[in-house]
């Protein structure tokens, strides 16, 4: 190993991924994925998508999951800063509702890994940002959910939220209590 570092959270699952940067006065290389090192460090996820996605200040996207067919995902900020949350779903977790959130940078290249079973979401605090995700399954839109972003029972706290847009889809999504989770989260 030694080409990442990986700091687990107090979030069963939840990972912090730094990546080895070689650089010097022409800029810089680093491996922004590699399966033998991920393995060596007891993360054994198969991704199968790759996602992008741009969005201007203010921004907040989420609180976003897959029911039936839950998503790990690898995010990172390539363009840009956002603050990046997740929110443990699963069944019988200890940690059920509890969130943990992460400042991803163009600038500190830091890596989330946000394993299946939870709920998902950024705000952006640059201008813009550009934001890229693998995902251990496939997007399923029948499957989609979602939670409210400003649930009360979650507390997340986002910070300056003032000047917030939200998707008309991310408005109307419940509060956590009101969800059920008749589903399979892992």
């Amino acid at each position: 190993m030694g080409q990442i570092k990986v700091t687990r959270l107090e979030i069963e699952g939840l990972c912090v991924i730094e990546p080895a940067v070689h650089g010097d006065e022409r800029g810089y290389f680093m491996e922004t994925y590699n399966s033998r090192d991920m393995q060596e460090a007891g993360l054994n996820m198969r991704f199968v998508q790759d996602n992008q996605s741009m969005s201007k200040k203010g921004v907040l996207r989420g609180l976003h999951f897959q029911k039936r067919y839950p998503q790990g995902k690898l995010v990172r900020v390539i363009s840009g800063a956002v603050f990046d949350v997740a929110v443990d779903l699963r069944k019988g977790s200890e940690t059920f509702g509890k969130w943990h959130g992460v400042e991803l940078t163009a600038e500190n290249k830091k890596q989330f890994y946000i394993p299946e079973g939870f709920a998902h979401g950024f705000l952006v605090r640059s201008e813009t940002a550009e934001f890229c995700y693998k995902v251990t399954d496939f997007y399923r839109p029948d499957d989609e959910g979602g939670i409210m972003w400003n649930d009360p029972d979650i507390a997340i706290d986002w910070g300056d939220v003032s000047d917030i847009l939200l998707s008309e889809k991310d408005r109307k999504h419940p509060f956590l209590r009101e969800c059920g989770f008749s589903f399979c989260l892992k």
